[in-house]
């Protein structure tokens, strides 16, 4: 009977006992394994006068479903050694780090994961580890900015919304987002970025990027009043059709009206929504600058000139248009956009937003 069966027998019957034998062997074997992989010994003389010899170890931690160990690395002088045995800076159980990358992509901060890992599992867990464990989507999301997109879209939706981020001050930026619905009806996030201010130049790279990534064919976009917008998605997609948002319309309109006024004129603009066709819907919108044209002569200006945009909708069967024209889908993407990222409070560094998006 060997030594570890003679510990194995005497542990047998205590379950504390036998989970520290297992980690206590893990440890040893671990770091046996280590010091082969090194090839030179301890103070022996392997490697001298070639160039590179043994310089010491540095410790880490591990949790393992045994219990903690400590594993001594060893080193090179030239710091040429890189280690096999154990995966670079993991320190913990891939359930623990699922479930950490799981809080973490739900809104929940650091600090907070770090306390309630701790309490779950009795290990501790600080901040800037938590933090360390999310950096590991990186590639994920990197690779999810450059993946290979489907050829056709029926529709895209672009909007931006705000959220606080830190350059040299905090200041809130502009997430430039893009949600496509596939003629199958399948919705798809196509991607997002991130950019200190909403301007065309970003969405007209935004749409080049797109198309080189394989998406060939959007049968309609739907924005807000970007200026250049309807010019830049031309460039990339000219066969497309383009509907500008009603939502962003009307806030336009009642922000240029007194107050008294504002509910009247929406009433009124809301009418052209729900017309049986186009040509109804045409006169409803000439009856709406025929009413509000003396008071507000600026506000009908405007909207005669991007009335071809307002009424796209009306080419499509009636089931879908008012998924059109009400951009829902989008506005709740933002909103729980906003709600996931409220407990950050805002965000160190661009990367830190980019992959708390991804997750």
């Amino acid at each position: 009977m060997n030594d570890f069966t003679k510990d194995m027998a005497n542990a047998l019957f205590n379950q504390d006992k036998i989970n520290d034998l297992f980690r206590q062997k893990l440890q040893q074997a671990v770091n046996d394994l280590l010091e082969s992989e090194l090839g030179y010994n301890p103070y022996e003389r392997d490697g001298w006068n070639t160039g590179n010899s043994r310089n010491g170890a540095y410790y880490r931690k591990v949790d393992t479903q045994f219990g903690q160990i400590e594993i001594k690395v060893p080193r090179d002088r030239n710091g040429e050694f890189h280690q096999h045995t154990m995966p670079d800076y993991k320190r913990h159980t891939d359930v623990l780090e699922q479930t950490v990358i799981k809080l973490y992509s739900k809104g929940v901060t650091t600090r907070e994961i770090a306390d309630l890992i701790e309490k779950m599992y009795g290990g501790y867990y600080s901040p800037a580890m938590v933090s360390n464990i999310s950096k590991e989507m990186i590639p994920k999301v990197e690779a999810y900015h450059q993946r290979h997109l489907s050829d056709k879209f029926f529709c895209v939706y672009l909007d931006t919304t705000y959220i606080p981020l830190k350059r040299v001050t905090y200041e809130r930026e502009a997430v430039y987002i893009t949600i496509g619905i596939k003629p199958n009806g399948h919705k798809e996030v196509i991607d997002y970025c991130i950019a200190p201010t909403e301007n065309i130049e970003i969405w007209s790279e935004m749409l080049k990027g797109f198309k080189s990534r394989g998406l060939e064919q959007v049968e309609l976009f739907l924005s807000d009043g970007v200026v250049g917008m309807k010019e830049a998605i031309c460039q990339s997609y000219p066969k497309a059709h383009f509907q500008r948002r009603l939502v962003h319309v009307m806030r336009n309109i009642n922000a240029k009206m007194w107050v008294d006024d504002r509910q009247k004129a929406l009433d009124e603009f809301k009418q052209i929504h729900t017309q049986s066709n186009k040509e109804m819907a045409v006169q409803v919108l000439h009856e709406f600058y025929q009413n509000w044209e003396k008071a507000y002569k600026n506000v009908v200006r405007d909207l005669r000139q991007v009335e071809p945009d307002l009424l796209t909708f009306y080419n499509y069967p009636p089931a879908i248009r008012a998924s059109i024209y009400s951009t829902n889908m989008i506005e709740s993407f933002n909103n729980r956009l906003k709600r996931k990222t409220k407990p950050k409070t805002e965000f160190p560094t661009e990367q830190s937003l980019d992959t708390f998006i991804g997750v």
